[in-house]
């Protein structure tokens, strides 16, 4: 008597974590999305909404980054800002002053934000809650502070006027309707948001989000807070600092606005606006509030406080931003389908 042979079972190579989108489906919709914002200049005619997407880039790249630390690692770094800072009066200095080239300080930016960084994350390795905050706020406050009374050397607060921008060979960037800052800008976005959707999927990305979720548990099981924590935050910087850099670079300034609370508000509400651990999330309200709040120009005083409302009604409806509201719709959709198939 032969014995039963049992049907083979098709075993999945890589599981795929539920509600994570696989890596193809996620491939495509990035390359379609790349696809649309290259060809916009295209579509696009007039130098002043190229300049807007070119803000919106900027933006995305650091609000995006943000996330990684706040949503994803659960730090409330207040100093985020005062990197990209750091950056923007990085490469300002580096070509104005030293006469280094300005694609190496655009790099330099983002190598100098990362160490400032490592710095930063030192004072608060075992810190939590409220303490994180005042001491990453206090940094950021102490660089700008540094920056003000250096005034020989930063222009205090008059800033920093003439910067050198970049160049691409002979091709004027002045003078070409803004094409070439366009391009370069969403090839940072692009590098970004590569960068960062590949280490929240990696094992240090799995690491950041245990501690942020369990902390007590995830130290039991040998994973370290201290090396966690200064990972987090040094990755969260490298393109911030890269964005402020560009940002000099093509506003050709260096202002201490940069360390204000108003930019710091407005890149806080693009991370909880689009949804918090999702990065994203902050990619499309970067998108939204920028072009809403240039739609509405018009209307003076009132621009914020019906930003403002937006953002509470959103937040009311769908506590998860604007990826939860983009998600039930896709959901309903689905049933719909479904039901008429």
């Amino acid at each position: 008597m032969t014995d039963a042979v049992a049907p083979a079972i098709p075993i999945r190579a890589v599981p795929v974590s539920p509600g994570r989108t696989p890596w193809k489906q996620e491939a495509i919709g990035f390359a379609i999305a790349l696809l649309v914002l290259a060809l916009l200049p295209l579509v696009i005619g007039d130098t002043y909404s190229r300049h807007v997407l070119i803000m919106v880039f900027i933006y995305a790249v650091v609000a995006s980054n943000w996330d990684l630390s706040l949503g994803y690692g659960g730090v409330f770094n207040f100093g985020h800002l005062a990197l990209f800072g750091i950056g923007v009066y990085a490469y300002s200095l580096l070509t104005k002053l030293v006469g280094l080239d300005p694609w190496l300080a655009l790099f330099a930016g983002g190598v100098i934000a990362t160490v400032a960084a490592v710095l930063v994350t030192i004072p608060i390795l075992r810190l939590k809650g409220i303490y994180i905050i005042l001491v990453t706020f206090g940094f950021a406050q102490l660089v700008m502070q540094i920056v003000i009374s250096q005034s020989a050397i930063t222009g205090g607060t008059q800033g920093l006027v003439r910067v050198p921008g970049l160049y691409w060979f002979d091709h004027n960037m002045i003078r070409d309707g803004k094409f070439a800052y366009f391009y370069i800008a969403l090839g940072l976005l692009v590098a970004s948001t590569i960068f960062l959707r590949v280490f929240v999927r990696s094992r240090l990305g799995a690491g950041v989000v245990a501690l942020r979720d369990n902390e007590e548990y995830a130290i039991s099981r040998g994973m370290s807070l201290v090396r966690q924590r200064m990972i987090t935050l040094a990755a969260s910087a490298f393109f911030t600092g890269m964005a402020g850099a560009f940002y000099a670079a093509y506003q050709r300034n260096a202002s201490v606005d940069v360390f204000g609370m108003s930019l710091a508000t407005i890149i806080l509400s693009m991370v909880l606006l689009g949804g918090a651990s999702t990065i994203y999330g902050a990619i499309i309200a970067s998108f939204v509030l920028t072009v809403f709040g240039e739609a509405m120009a018009d209307f003076g005083a009132w621009r914020p406080m019906i930003t403002a409302l937006l953002i509470i009604v959103v937040m009311l409806v769908y506590p998860s931003g604007l990826v939860g509201m983009i998600r039930a719709g896709w959901g309903a959709i689905a049933v719909r389908m479904k039901r008429t198939a």
